[in-house]
């Protein structure tokens, strides 16, 4: 069963535009292009220069002589246009053009994705074809995206919809977190240094203070390798202390 839509560029203009979409889809995960009419022929060599490593997803390309061909197989298509087109055809965000795409996909449908040619998009005879228009969100003063770009901008929305997306991470190095015993330790070894030190005055503020200190401690995610910077740091201005005369 195929799980991932078709993008099809109708009529693009320029090798190097289709080679830089065919290496934004490669980054999100998705190898079928089909091409329509491409206005410099096919093969074209600038394509291949500027796919950079997405070469084989151009080899793969599919040539058609027009955009019925190249979705005949479709079972729901979409058209990204700027434009409205006074058509009665649902409009959805690419956000919402994706979900919609993995839901109908995981349901056995097949398919396909318009993108137009750079100079104007896709013409009304295009976009006629479409089950769906999807309309990027863009600023209204300058609403034109060029072909690679907006490629790049729907094959990410189809990997966040069709992957397991991360949101937020942070690496904890080799060594990994510092267990809570190993930052109670830290905390204590501050204390202790800071109470030598007359730190914490005046004295019916000192509890409060050493709360304070504690909660800080907590609240920072320290890896182990944080922890022996830190214990490191007190312990040399400590030796430091005791050499100065």
């Amino acid at each position: 069963m195929i799980r991932e839509p078709v993008f099809v560029l109708v009529r693009p203009q320029m090798g190097e535009n289709i080679g830089a979409a065919a290496r934004g889809m490669w980054n999100f995960g998705l190898g079928r292009m089909r091409l329509v009419a491409p206005r410099d022929g096919w093969p074209n060599p600038a394509a291949v220069a500027m796919a950079s490593g997405a070469g084989r997803l151009l080899d793969a390309a599919e040539v058609f002589d027009d955009t019925a061909a190249a979705v005949a197989d479709a079972t729901h298509v979409y058209a990204t246009t700027a434009r409205p087109r006074g058509m009665t055809t649902p409009v959805l965000s690419p956000e919402r053009a994706m979900a919609d795409a993995a839901r109908r996909l995981a349901n056995g449908e097949r398919i396909a994705v318009l993108f137009g040619p750079e100079r104007a998009g896709l013409e009304n005879d295009d976009i006629a074809r479409a089950n769906t228009i999807v309309t990027v969100p863009v600023n209204p003063e300058f609403p034109s995206l060029n072909l690679a770009q907006c490629v790049l901008l729907t094959a990410y929305e189809w990997r966040r919809q069709s992957a397991e997306v991360t949101h937020e991470t942070i690496a904890a190095g080799p060594d990994g977190w510092a267990e809570a015993g190993e930052v109670e330790r830290l905390a204590d070894h501050y204390e202790e240094r800071l109470t030598e030190a007359g730190f914490f005055f005046p004295e019916h503020k000192a509890g409060s203070m050493r709360r304070t200190l504690r909660n800080l401690w907590s609240r920072m995610p320290l890896t182990k390798a944080d922890v022996r910077i830190f214990h490191g740091v007190l312990r040399q201005l400590v030796r430091h202390r005791d050499r100065t005369p």
